[in-house]
């Protein structure tokens, strides 16, 4: 079973990219609505919120591990693997599939991300391994707003107000590196214009697939673990995954 884990509704991205490339894999999310969102957090909350998010996944049967959460990959330098003995092989991260897809692109990068990603240095200090340098965007309230369901002018104004000083042209590419901000494309396409947005959603999935199969074959079964009830995360659920059966369980 393949355990997906994020501060909320943001993973749900990750998840419906994965869901499309491994069909018959039985997946249990986990959605730590209680404690979103994570981007404002520090690096030994995120420790903390993160073993005991992947430690409630193993308890519920899963034995690979997608961390559908950008801030939660700047807590991963507390050595995971030996903590809870996953090994390297059964863990996918957000930072690693995003820098090698940029491998060799000429494009100018901007990305943008919750303050705690922005503030780890985790991107900036991989993609200068592949010597690239880019320009990097926090934006403090926006998966707070998303998390909570906030109107679209809302939505709109966080991110005009983030990007008031930054110069973006045509020809650069915006990184979405919070799985919430997917969930915002109309927002940002207005807000933005015809600059080019990629959601690292997709390559995550990609290597999710070349990691996990044929051993994550199954039947198909999807379970969504959350640690406090929200309509927000309901109604996603059933908009994202129409039409197939899941259940959903509220932690208490």
């Amino acid at each position: 079973m393949i355990g997906v884990f994020d501060s909320g509704v943001g993973g749900l991205t990750v998840l419906r990219a994965l869901r499309e490339r491994l069909p018959s894999a039985d997946i249990v999310y986990f959605g730590d609505t209680k404690n979103a969102p994570y981007g404002t957090r520090s690096r030994e909350e995120l420790t903390e919120l993160t073993i005991a998010g992947f430690k409630l996944l193993q308890e519920h049967g899963a034995e690979r591990i997608v961390s559908a959460c950008n801030s939660v990959s700047a807590s991963l330098a507390v050595s995971l693997f030996d903590a809870l003995s996953i090994a390297p092989q059964a863990l996918i991260e957000m930072v690693g599939p995003t820098v090698a897809y940029f491998k060799g692109s000429t494009a100018r990068l901007v990305l943008c991300a919750t303050p705690a990603t922005i503030s780890s240095e985790i991107y900036q200090n991989a993609f200068r391994m592949i010597g690239k340098d880019i320009e990097c965007v926090a934006i403090k309230e926006l998966a707070g707003a998303i998390e909570r369901g906030a109107e679209e002018q809302e939505i709109e104004r966080i991110i005009r107000e983030a990007f008031v000083q930054v110069s973006l042209k045509k020809d650069d590419i915006l990184i979405l590196a919070c799985t919430h901000y997917p969930l915002a494309l109309a927002a940002f396409q207005k807000v933005l214009g015809d600059v080019p947005l990629f959601d690292p959603a997709s390559v995550v999935a990609d290597r999710a697939r070349r990691q996990f199969w044929p051993q994550e074959a199954g039947d198909s079964t999807l379970r969504f673990l959350i640690s406090k009830d929200s309509e927000t995360f309901r109604a996603l659920a059933k908009q994202l995954f129409a039409g197939e059966k899941y259940s959903l369980e509220v932690l208490t």
